[in-house]
């Protein structure tokens, strides 16, 4: 099947998606939206890049030193490369193929500012498992881990470096269990609902390295207003243009 192309709807930055992949969906377009007021110049890490889509959007939502994707799958290693150079955006990202649990052979301890990441949300053996391999470890456990990913956030962080995740609320319990395991205090956390009378469907979280505890809780984030009609705030963070998975 042909890739298509895709605008983000900000700075005239496009994607180019196959759709026999995993698409990026709207966690993505969110997670990036929530670490957009990381300081500027930092060196930021997003684990599991895919095609490439957050680091495309930070690109556009930050003053950004270095990004660097990690991608592990051969396939979207290729493509995330090829829109970063659509994009023109060479310069600025870098994309690796590799595994995060060897990290240590990829990248130097303490050696990032930021990390981002939108891990599969389901354990290896619960859910359906969908036949297509890429769907499914995008979505499943298979590759790595909850606790792989957190972990080795952990030694890719500097002193007080920030961590950003999107993970579903169902995991809630394991993933502050594992950030305070590995001195990542969680600092921020927001609910995301598709309507506002509806449980959440998503959470936003912010943690950083060997802080104090403090946890504030943000307004949650509602996609859809009364009229099925998406919200003001989904409107600022996507403009009219841009394509995604919708819930």
């Amino acid at each position: 099947m042909k890739k298509r192309i895709d605008d983000l709807g900000i700075n005239n930055l496009k994607i180019l998606q196959n759709p026999e992949y995993f698409c990026f969906g709207i966690d993505a377009v969110l997670l990036s939206d929530f670490a957009k007021k990381i300081k500027n110049g930092s060196n930021v890490l997003d684990i599991g890049t895919g095609n490439g889509i957050i680091p495309l959007l930070l690109s556009a939502k930050c003053i950004c030193k270095k990004i660097t994707g990690l991608e592990i799958q051969n396939k979207l290693y290729n493509l995330a490369k090829e829109n970063v150079t659509f994009n023109n955006l060479d310069n600025l990202i870098t994309i690796i193929n590799g595994d995060i649990k060897n990290v240590e052979n990829i990248f130097s301890e303490n050696s990032f500012d930021v990390v981002i990441t939108n891990p599969p949300y389901k354990k290896k053996d619960s859910g359906i498992v969908n036949d297509n391999e890429f769907i499914k470890i995008a979505k499943h456990e298979t590759l790595c881990t909850l606790e792989d990913i957190i972990k080795q956030s952990k030694y890719l962080l500097n002193d007080k470096g920030k961590f950003y995740m999107v993970h579903r609320p169902d995991r809630l319990v394991d993933i502050m269990h594992l950030m305070r395991k590995y001195k990542i205090e969680p600092k921020e956390l927001r609910y995301v609902h598709s309507k506002i009378a509806q449980a959440p469907v998503l959470i936003l979280i912010k943690g950083v390295i060997n802080a104090k505890p403090f946890l504030k809780t943000l307004p949650p984030l509602i996609i859809y207003n009364q009229n099925g009609e998406y919200t003001e705030e989904i409107n600022r963070i996507y403009g009219k243009d841009i394509n995604y998975e919708k819930w």
